[in-house]
């Protein structure tokens, strides 16, 4: 059985999101697909698979583009099974150490990454109760965002914002988990080659990625007891 699939941040054919939406239309699914400006590489994938492709235009900083697009997805499918957050932005700086950093830029990559996903959420969570199943949000998270775990001096902007999109996301089971209806994560993806060269010594290609992610969402949407933060291998990761 097909699924509708929404998939944000999309527009790069090397990256993640774009290799998200080319699993599920290959597996057969509905994929809406939402971008921040025009992509050239959404408009050729659209060519080849027609009206199982939607594609939307949002800024996750702006609650009135995502009110917008959720308007108008609504006015295409009655219904969404699965959402995948993916879309991220980072500082110009984001390489620079503490001392070195401007700390003005945290604050934009904060609100992009975990309150924009939560505009996202609220806008498109009409059309996930809708689904005939459990309707699953899956949180594009990482390493970076354990507290835990963190062992790096530079990526502050990322790393706050992810550990902020963790917050996020237990608040959100917690609102969830009573009515079954809607279930939610975070993963850590892995090391993936996001930036599509071929030096780049991540071990897995971001179609290599996207087909492990879809397996594992498929195996965890029923899951309400577990860890709420997992890595592309089903393990707990800690917040």
């Amino acid at each position: 059985m097909s699924d509708i699939v929404m998939v944000t941040g999309t527009g790069r054919s090397y990256a993640l999101g774009y290799n998200l939406v080319l699993r599920y239309l290959e597996a057969g699914d509905t994929v809406i697909a939402t971008i921040r400006k025009p992509s050239p590489d959404m408009d050729a994938l659209t060519e080849k698979y027609g009206d199982r492709l939607i594609v939307a235009t949002m800024d996750l900083l702006d609650t009135a583009s995502i009110t917008a697009a959720a308007e108008a997805v609504s006015g295409r499918v009655d219904h969404i099974d699965i959402l995948i957050n993916n879309a991220v932005g980072v500082a110009p700086d984001v390489d620079k150490g503490f001392f070195d950093a401007n700390l003005d830029h945290i604050p934009r990559t904060l609100d992009l990454i975990s309150v924009g996903t939560l505009r996202v959420i609220k806008a498109f969570y009409p059309l996930l109760v809708r689904s005939a199943g459990t309707a699953l949000i899956m949180n594009i998270s990482s390493e970076a965002g354990s507290i835990e775990k963190c062992y790096r001096t530079t990526g502050m902007d990322y790393g706050m914002g992810k550990a902020a999109l963790n917050m996020a996301t237990m608040y959100l089971y917690n609102t969830f988990k009573d009515e079954k209806k809607v279930n939610i994560f975070a993963v850590h993806p892995g090391w993936i080659r996001t930036n599509g060269k071929d030096d780049n010594p991540a071990p897995l290609s971001s179609y290599e990625a996207a087909g492990i992610l879809k397996d594992l969402f498929a195996e965890r949407r029923e899951d309400f007891t577990g860890h709420r933060f997992i890595t592309n291998e089903g393990k707990d990761y800690p917040f």
